[in-house]
C-alpha cells in the first residue's frame, strides 16, 4: 500500500509541475498506461527466454515469477507449502 501511495503522490506531483508551466502530459492516459504494461512484461521476457532455452519453463514457474511481478499481486501458494490452510 506505501508504494501505491508514493506512486500516486509522485504522479499528482508531477501533474501540478506540468500545469504550474503550462504543458500537458507527453502522452494519453491510455497509451502511457499500455506504456508502462509493455514495460512489466518486457522486463520479464528475458527470465522467460533463458527459462525457454533451458527447456525448464512451466506454468507454474510463470504463475509464481512472473504474473505476480506483471499485475502486483501476491504470488499464489505452491502446492503442499503448508500455506494452504
Amino acid at each position: 500500500m506505501k508504494a501505491w501511495v508514493v506512486s500516486l503522490s509522485c504522479g499528482i506531483l508531477a501533474g501540478v509541475i506540468y500545469a504550474a508551466i503550462d504543458v500537458h502530459s507527453p502522452a494519453p492516459p491510455v497509451v502511457a498506461l499500455l506504456g508502462l504494461f509493455g514495460m512489466l512484461v518486457g522486463e520479464q521476457l528475458i527470465p522467460i527466454g533463458r527459462r525457454l532455452f533451458s527447456r525448464q519453463l512451466t506454468m507454474s514457474w510463470f504463475r509464481h515469477e512472473c504474473v505476480p511481478k506483471i499485475s502486483g499481486t501476491p504470488p499464489p501458494p505452491r502446492p503442499g507449502d503448508g500455506s494452504e490452510g
